[in-house]
């Protein structure tokens, strides 16, 4: 009977600990995410208060600065749009995000667009391209073009956007899609206004009135926030941690991308691994970094692998945590092919504690911010999780749409992986 009420009491204690730790999770996740934060971009500081707020939280959790400072500053360029954007079609006045998008590169301005429509076909024939803009120059009712890309396969695509990119430097710019809108961040600026429009509130031939700010940034200043705790005996070694925190911001004075998703999620797991293994440290020191400018190129690693604060030949193994937010059908590792025998550990740890439904193998890639340290020679992986949410770099990437289904299962499984490589 004593034994039975032992066992109960762990098993209490345990859950309850774990309850604590998913909520936390899930309130760093919701705070990042929220309106005040602004999408964790460039309008309003975004990411300035981002980084704060991740700052804050190392510090109020015991989780050191290296060199005594928790950030590392660099600069970029970046496009912004930071006060009106207001499109009206038909009489109707556009939903940003839903409606219609500004192409990240777009100029701003305030005019009336009555666009020529060009078939795609035309766009891939360079004589009747130059007769047509020839034409356009000297015509005295359309001002824009505008291109139909709703029965334009993917490939035909990649091939018509650097030429209507190329010709939003003499005119203004409309596409017409059917296809879902995925938003970026650039740091250049077009001449000329260039939005797309979902072709389910397209009416032809009728024009357009916009009225868009926008702003060229020149010399934005982000910062990557760092933290460490040390091993529990002195080591010169490191395990890294790393997410980036920063999205795509803000697309005008009311709309924003809450990044849930991409990459709230995955900078809340590595909050909360921090203060896991601050509080049981492991055998060699771990460190965690937060990055900003993954969005606008992977600039932030790319900054710290050439800025290194650490030893890059010292670190035994780097985890980047990025799409953390679902997990239903289990994860994918990038990076798998490269080092077999870290894999095998994640999957052997996985077959005896049944954490995730698969952990799917996959090869290098340059989409996240392991890559610049594994171009380095640093042993990475790339873990994002699987399932059914399809929210990427649209308005739709909300808290509320996370489902958290495998948050106790991935953190674990990282956790018990790190331990596992760090012995």
């Amino acid at each position: 009977m004593v034994k039975q009420c032992f066992i109960v009491l762990i098993t209490v204690v345990s859950t309850t600990y774990f309850n604590a730790q998913i909520i936390q999770i899930k309130e760093f996740a919701k705070v990042l995410c929220s309106k005040e934060f602004h999408g964790r971009g460039y309008v309003n500081s975004g990411d300035s208060i981002a980084a704060a707020y991740i700052q804050s939280g190392f510090e109020k959790n015991g989780i050191a600065p290296i060199n005594g400072n928790y950030l590392q500053s660099f600069f970029f360029n970046v496009n912004t749009f930071p006060g009106n954007m207001e499109v009206i079609h038909n009489d109707k006045i556009l939903k940003p995000g839903i409606h219609f998008m500004v192409h990240p590169s777009s100029k701003g301005g305030t005019i009336n667009l009555v666009p020529k429509k060009i078939a795609s076909v035309e766009l891939l024939d360079k004589k009747i391209l130059s007769s047509i803009l020839e034409n356009l120059y000297d015509d005295s009712v359309y001002n824009a073009l505008l291109i139909d890309y709703t029965n334009v396969s993917n490939d035909t695509l990649k091939l018509l956007q650097p030429i209507c990119e190329q010709l939003s430097s003499a005119f203004p710019v409309i596409e017409i899609t059917n296809k879902k809108f995925t938003w970026s961040v650039s740091d250049i600026e077009f001449n000329n206004p260039y939005i797309q429009v979902q072709d389910s509130i397209y009416e032809a031939n009728a024009p357009f009135q916009i009225a868009i700010d926008s702003k060229l940034i020149k010399r934005h200043r982000a910062n990557n926030v760092i933290g460490i705790v040390p091993a529990k005996k002195k080591s010169d070694e490191f395990i890294v941690f790393t997410a980036h925190y920063d999205h795509l911001g803000q697309m005008g004075d009311s709309t924003y991308f809450p990044g849930a998703n991409d990459n709230a999620s995955g900078t809340a797991l590595l909050l909360e691994m921090a203060n896991k293994i601050q509080k049981k440290p492991l055998k060699i020191n771990a460190v965690f970094i937060a990055f900003a400018g993954e969005e606008a190129g992977l600039i932030g690693s790319y900054y710290f692998v050439n800025n290194p604060i650490i030893d890059l030949k010292k670190v035994r193994f780097l985890i980047n945590t990025d799409i953390m937010g679902s997990g239903e059908d289990g994860v994918t590792v990038v990076n798998a092919t490269l080092h077999d025998k870290e894999f095998q550990i994640l999957k052997n740890i996985n077959n005896k504690k049944s954490y995730l439904k698969e952990i799917k193998s996959r090869g290098p890639a340059a989409n996240s911010d392991h890559y610049w340290f594994s171009n380095e020679g640093v042993p990475s992986f790339f873990l994002y999780t699987m399932g059914p949410n399809k929210n990427y770099h649209d308005v739709f990437d909300t808290y509320e749409n996370l489902s958290f289904s495998a948050t106790e299962n991935v953190f674990n499984l990282l956790y018990d992986f790190a331990k596992k490589i760090t012995k």
